[in-house]
C-alpha cells in the first residue's frame, strides 16, 4: 500500500523547510519536493572551482528582530556573527548606504552632526500630502536631488520601472538615518550560518519523518502521492495555470568572477545606481568570513524573464493577485506560503516566521 503523507510541501526553501521541520517534530509524515536539483531555494550556496563559498542566487544576509526565528535557526546552525555594510558609487565616490550623516558629509563636504542633520533634510524634502509610490516615500524624506542620485536609476535597473510606478512598500524597506550608523541593518540578531545556508537546510530537513524529492515538479506528483494537506510555496499564478494571466516577477542574472587577490573591493557590496548595466557587485568572502588567497565576486543584473525572485507590487498586480486570492480561498487543506506563493516581498526572517505561525495555527485547529 502506498505511503500516505500528512503534508506534501512544494518548495525546499525557507518556507517549506521550516514548516516541514516543525511538522516532522510533531510526528507528521512530510514529503518535500522541489523542481530544482538542490535544497535551499534562492538561499542555496556552494563552493566554486576555486573553493570559495558563493551564494549561487546572489547575496543573502540574515538579520531579524524575531526571537522565535533566531531560536529556531539556532537549533540547526552555529553562527558567524556579521553586520552587513554597503556603499554606493555616486559622483565618483563610494559612500555609505543607507544614507546617513557620514554619507551627506562625504557627498557635500559638510560637517553635519546627528544633532543638526535634520536641518539638511528639512531644506530639501518635499511635502507630499499622500504617500502613494516609492518615489513619494523618498522625496518626502530627503528631496529630489538625493532621490535622483541614489534611488531613481537603481530602482529602474532593479525593477524595470521607475519608483513612481512602484508601490510605496518597495523603498520603505530602505531607511534614511539621522546618525552615523552605517550598518545596512540594525536588527538585534545579525549573522550568517557558520557552515553556509545549504548546510543549514540539510540540518533542518534531516529528520526521519521528512522525505525530499528534488528535480520534481508539483504536477508530476500531485496525482501520484497520497497526502492530507498541501503547503504550496511556488508561484501563485502557476498553481492555477495562469488562468487570469501571468503575474510579473523580476528575475536576476549573476556574472561570477574569481580574482587572484585577497580582496577585490573595500566593502562587501558596492551599489551602482547610475553607472553600468549591473546593479551591484558582491564579494562573498566578506559575508562568510572565509580565508582564501583568491576572492570571488558577482555582478548582478536584473531582468524580466527567468526564475522568479521578486514580486512586482503595483496597482495592476494587486488587482490580479486579488483574483487569485479568491481562488485560494475556495481551496480546502491547501495553504500558500512564502514570497512567491503569497506574492509578497518578504525578507527571509519573515518567511520563516510565517511558516512557524502557520504550523502553530494548523496545530491549534487539529
Amino acid at each position: 500500500m502506498e505511503k500516505k503523507y500528512n503534508y506534501l510541501i512544494v518548495g525546499a526553501g525557507f518556507a517549506g523547510a521550516t514548516f516541514a521541520r516543525k511538522a516532522a517534530e510533531h510526528g507528521q509524515k512530510v514529503l518535500v519536493i522541489d523542481r530544482r536539483d538542490h535544497i535551499g531555494g534562492n538561499a542555496y550556496d556552494c563552493y566554486n572551482n576555486e573553493d570559495v563559498l558563493i551564494h549561487q542566487y546572489g547575496p543573502h544576509i540574515f538579520h531579524t528582530n524575531h526571537q522565535k526565528v533566531w531560536n529556531f535557526l539556532s537549533e540547526h546552525t552555529a553562527w558567524h556573527y556579521y553586520q552587513h555594510r554597503v556603499v554606493t558609487s555616486v559622483d565618483g565616490q563610494e559612500v555609505p548606504m543607507p544614507i546617513n550623516v557620514k554619507t551627506i558629509n562625504m557627498l557635500y563636504g559638510t560637517s553635519y552632526t546627528a544633532e543638526n542633520i535634520h536641518e539638511f533634510y528639512k531644506e530639501r524634502k518635499k511635502d507630499i500630502p499622500e504617500i502613494k509610490t516609492s518615489e513619494d516615500v523618498i522625496v518626502s524624506q530627503i528631496g529630489e536631488e538625493l532621490y535622483e542620485k541614489f534611488f531613481k536609476n537603481y530602482t529602474k535597473k532593479q525593477w524595470g520601472v521607475y519608483p513612481s510606478e512602484l508601490d510605496k512598500l518597495v523603498t520603505s524597506r530602505v531607511p534614511i538615518r539621522y546618525n552615523f550608523d552605517d550598518r545596512y541593518f540594525t536588527d538585534k540578531y545579525q549573522a550568517m550560518p557558520k557552515n553556509g545556508y545549504t548546510a543549514l537546510f540539510k540540518n533542518i530537513l534531516d529528520h526521519d519523518n521528512i522525505e525530499v524529492l528534488l528535480s520534481t515538479a508539483y504536477n508530476k506528483v500531485k496525482d501520484t502521492k497520497a497526502f492530507e494537506k498541501l503547503i504550496y510555496c511556488g508561484p501563485m499564478d502557476e498553481f492555477f495555470e495562469c488562468k487570469y494571466g501571468k503575474l510579473p516577477y523580476r528575475s536576476l542574472q549573476f556574472e561570477f568572477e574569481t580574482i587572484y587577490a585577497e580582496k577585490y573591493q573595500d566593502a562587501p557590496v558596492v551599489n551602482y545606481p547610475n553607472d553600468y548595466d549591473f546593479t551591484r557587485i558582491t564579494e562573498y568572502k566578506y559575508l562568510t568570513g572565509q580565508k582564501s588567497e583568491v576572492t570571488t565576486i558577482s555582478r548582478e543584473y536584473s531582468k524580466a524573464d527567468g526564475d522568479p525572485y521578486y514580486p512586482v507590487p503595483n496597482n495592476d498586480t494587486a488587482t490580479l493577485v486579488a483574483k487569485y486570492q479568491e481562488e485560494i480561498n475556495k481551496l480546502q487543506n491547501v495553504y500558500f506560503l512564502g514570497r512567491l506563493a503569497e506574492y509578497k516581498y518578504y525578507n527571509m526572517d519573515n518567511v520563516i516566521l510565517r511558516a512557524l505561525d502557520l504550523f502553530e495555527s494548523l496545530q491549534n485547529q487539529s
